[in-house]
């Protein structure tokens, strides 16, 4: 919007060409986090006193670990304030006329919708599992393939009238098109390996990328600060990819696919990490209030959206590797539980606990000493995730 404004008084007079800095990509990137990060900080205690007076509080499961049971009450769904600061920021700064941002926005609104739903039904109607499963996985799948059918023709093409062109072309030849190397599947530490996916494999792909890193986002929200810092820096390394493919001269000097617009992500991924650090600020223990799944699934379904479009799936894998061990803890503890059931009659368990983070509770960690050691492990698989930039 900031940056329309400025052009617009550019246009009118001469006089305005100092507004010319707005048209810098990381000058209006660091205004995106710092806004984010001042409304975050500024709305936080209202935020907070509103959902306290709402009696939104946190209902924690009879199962849970006991040293939890204290946590009940505790206000949830802030990570309405995570969406409210990044939604402001980003249409502040961001160009709006850029395809990739709206799609971003819409796919994380919408997450933030299915969890807002879900948070809503646990509070309001005391259910601590909230929304059934089946239902929540629908809605997700909903948004996830719509993202998925519009990115792959998007990548493809510089333009949403080429989009639409090239969608129904691939109508009209009876659902068979080639797609460009870049809609590819990119391999990290090779240089220019791309695996073709066409069009169903990219869709394929992309849907459960989405779905799976807003699931796996949601399952490692479980302790104070333990999923918002991870978020924040898996965000901004997925910011540098954003501003890499998006620039003509950085993609081809680094081997990495042009995708004309995909910069512009850097201002959504500042202002990630502004509002991120802001609700850390209320989030960090002992948590004066909870993201929920609101934010959760949200965050989630934005960190694996804007890696599809920068084409870096199997590098979110390695630096959210955390969100990736927790979600499989949860999957391997289930399977191995039902398993173990059906064979010798009673259910047997890998873990003391899952999610990951349970475990390690209950084999004597603190809290904080799980959340820290996460933290620094997240902090060097995104280093090794980065060195991919120019290891290949």
């Amino acid at each position: 919007m900031l940056l329309n404004l400025a052009q617009w008084l550019q246009s009118i007079s001469p006089d305005f060409g100092s507004f010319r800095v707005f048209q810098y990509l990381t000058f209006r990137a660091v205004m995106a986090a710092m806004t984010a990060l001042l409304i975050g900080l500024v709305a936080g205690p209202f935020v907070i006193r509103r959902l306290v007076s709402l009696k939104i509080g946190q209902p924690i499961r009879e199962y849970a670990m006991q040293t939890h049971l204290s946590k009940s009450g505790t206000p949830t769904m802030g990570g309405v304030l995570i969406l409210l600061s990044i939604a402001i920021a980003t249409l502040l700064w961001a160009d709006l006329s850029n395809r990739f941002v709206w799609i971003v926005l819409l796919v994380t609104l919408g997450f933030g919708a299915i969890g807002w739903a879900d948070d809503w039904r646990k509070v309001v109607h005391k259910d601590p599992e909230g929304m059934r499963s089946r239902e929540k996985y629908f809605w997700q799948s909903v948004v996830g393939l719509v993202a998925a059918l519009y990115l792959v023709f998007s990548i493809s093409e510089s333009s949403n009238l080429r989009v639409l062109e090239l969608f129904f072309s691939w109508v009209q030849s009876g659902f068979d098109v080639n797609l460009p190397p870049k809609a590819g599947l990119l391999v990290p530490f090779v240089k220019e390996v791309s695996y073709p996916l066409g069009v169903f494999g990219f869709v394929i792909l992309t849907y459960l990328v989405i779905v799976g890193s807003s699931n796996a986002v949601n399952l490692t929200d479980g302790l104070d600060g333990l999923a918002i810092m991870p978020v924040v820096m898996v965000g901004s390394a997925l910011g540098v990819f954003a501003y890499v493919t998006g620039s003509s001269v950085y993609s081809k000097y680094l081997l990495f696919p042009h995708i004309p617009g995909s910069g512009e992500l850097l201002i959504f991924c500042a202002a990630l990490a502004g509002a991120g650090l802001a609700f850390l600020w209320f989030n960090t223990h002992p948590a004066q209030v909870f993201m929920g799944d609101v934010g959760a699934l949200a965050l989630g379904a934005a960190l694996g959206t804007i890696a599809v479009i920068v084409r870096q799936e199997i590098v979110l894998a390695i630096m959210g590797g955390i969100f990736v061990v927790e979600a499989l803890s949860v999957m391997l503890q289930v399977v191995y539980f039902k398993y173990t059931k059906k064979r010798y009659g009673t259910g047997r368990r890998i873990l003391k606990m899952a999610p990951l983070h349970h475990h390690f509770e209950k084999s004597g960690w603190k809290e904080t000493q799980v959340v820290v050691r996460f933290w620094i492990i997240t902090m060097l698989l995104c280093l090794v995730g980065l060195s991919t930039l120019k290891l290949r």
